[in-house]
Order: C-alpha cells, then structure tokens, then sequence
C-alpha cells in the first residue's frame, strides 16, 4: 500500500479550525491523518480530537495514530453518523470544531484495486468502505439506463450523458463490466469530445464514485450533525473539490447566516430570525504554489462558518 496522499490546505484548514488549544475537535474525513497530525500539534494537553473515516485503511492508520496520542480517537464510519459519535461521547454541543476534507485521497486514486482509476485496471468497486454496500460493479450492471443516464449528468455534470448511458447498457448485456478500464474504455468511445487535458471518463467516474458512496446525501446530513454537535463560537471547516459540493456547502452557511426567511415587514427581533452561522473569511483556495507541488489541490475550495447559538 502506499501512503503519498499529500494533505490539501493543511494549515489553513487547521489556522481556522482551532478556537481553543483544549477543546475538543472532529476531523470528519481522516484519511491517512494529515489534518489530524498536525492538529495534535496545535492541541495543548487537554485538547481531544475524533477522527472519522469510513475507509478500513485508514482505519488501519488512526489507530496507530491512537496508540501514539492519548488525546486521539478513530472511530470507523461515515460523517454523516457525527451526531451519534458524538452522543456516545456526551459531546453534543460541546464540540469546538469539525473539520471535512471531502477530497478522494491519493492512496484511493491511486491504487488500482480500490477501483477507483481510470487509468489503471483493477476491479470496479469504488467503495470508501468496501466491507458493505453495493459496488459500482454491482450499480452499473443493473441499474436502468435512465437512472445512470441521471446520475452521469447531476453527478458528473456529464454533456453526454444519455449517450454513454446507452453505450454501458448495450455493453453490459453482452459482457457485464467487472474491471475499471472496461468501463472506461466504453465511455471514452461513447464520448464525443471532452475538455483538453481531461481523460474522457473522469466525470463519468466522479459520477459513479459520488452515487455509489451517497456523497452528497452524506454531505448534507453533516452539516445539518455538525451545526448540532457544535457549541456555540465552534468553527465548521469544509473543504470541497467539485461545484456539487461547494454549492451545497456555501447554501447551508448562507441558509444559517439569513436565519428564518419571513415575508417582509412582520414585527420580528433579530434574535427570533434564529440565525445560527456566520461566514469566517472568504472562500479560500489552494495558492499557485500548492497547486504547482500538488496538481490535485487545483480545484479545492474550503467555507469556515462560526456557530453563533
């Protein structure tokens, strides 16, 4: 296995996280502990910080981070389930920070058997936890050509969508696809033009990955979990890699900024507009340097937003 996954943001995800030294913090997407490593840093010795990962690889890595540093906890699930780790832990509207790095790591890309690759052959799965749930295999051998048709255009904001659609569902009948380049090969060929320096099957595959791991769907039970498991003055740190998900992420802290939207003139207090979040900063984005070291950082957008009751 190889873990050359470079961590995005780093030290502006951490700078505006941490609001106090002792607090208590989730990092909601570990990974292979890049944000997590360097948040133990800025922890004095009361500090506590939870990471999160569905990925049993990571897993793997957070707990022998764990046996290193008392202050460190892994937990093996999905964010979207933060409420109830937090439960367990009687942290519900205690928590300082929650931190998501929503990127796929470098370990997952990389490695052709996650299936994650259209450059490289390895078997179509795709799961981040590919101990349960359906493979993207199992997804595009059977699922009807209007719903991968939907998923290719609302996911991967495919142009061609209907077209590579049918061109997976010809192909299946004769052949069902088990491998990466199978499918691959199949979109590239139903693909009649694609941007320059993009391989023809990237948004096909982000599509399928997105679908497959119900990104979104999980994306926005976070943020409703992590505005609840927050205290008051806890920052919420999201950083997203692809419109979809910035979209979702800037209409929540926007939702929560303007509090309850009522007709106009109706004799309300500001208190009763119940406003819970407020912006920190703007959208920040990865510099030229970091994009030079880390091509894969280009496309990164984080959203700080402070929680204010």
């Amino acid at each position: 296995m190889t873990d050359n996954h470079v961590t995005v943001l780093l030290h502006e995800a951490v700078d505006a996280l941490i609001v106090d030294g002792n607090g208590f913090y989730v990092d909601g997407t570990f990974g292979r502990g890049g944000h997590s490593r360097l948040i133990l840093e800025r922890l004095q010795s009361g500090g506590r910080l939870l990471g999160v990962d569905k990925d049993p690889r990571a897993i793997a890595t957070g707990k022998a981070l764990q046996e290193l540093d008392a202050r460190f906890t892994i937990q093996h699930g999905s964010f979207a389930q933060l409420q109830e780790f937090a439960r367990e832990r009687d942290a519900v509207g205690k928590v300082d920070g929650v931190l998501v790095d929503l990127g796929v790591s470098s370990p997952q890309l990389d490695e052709a058997d996650r299936g994650f690759s259209f450059l490289q052959d390895g078997p179509l799965d795709m799961r981040m936890d590919d101990s349960r749930g359906m493979s993207a295999a199992d997804w595009v051998n059977s699922a009807p050509e209007a719903e991968i048709a939907q998923v290719l255009k609302d996911y991967g904001e495919e142009r061609f969508a209907k077209r590579i659609a049918r061109a997976i569902v010809q192909r299946r009948v004769q052949d069902p696809f088990t491998r990466t380049l199978q499918l691959a090969n199949v979109v590239a060929e139903a693909n009649p033009a694609w941007e320059k320096g993009k391989n023809p099957a990237t948004r096909a595959f982000q599509a399928i990955r997105i679908r497959v791991n119900d990104e979104l769907s999980d994306l926005e039970g976070l943020l409703d979990q992590a505005l609840e498991i927050l205290k008051p003055g806890g920052r919420l740190v999201v950083i997203s890699f692809h419109s979809l998900e910035d979209r979702i992420v800037k209409r929540f802290i926007r939702h929560h900024e303007k509090g309850l939207q009522l007709p106009k003139g109706l004799p309300v207090t500001e208190a009763q507009l119940n406003k819970r979040l407020r912006s920190v900063g703007k959208a920040v984005k990865a510099s030229a340097e970091e994009v030079n070291a880390n091509v894969r950082s280009r496309s990164a957008v984080m959203r700080v937003a402070e929680k204010i009751q």
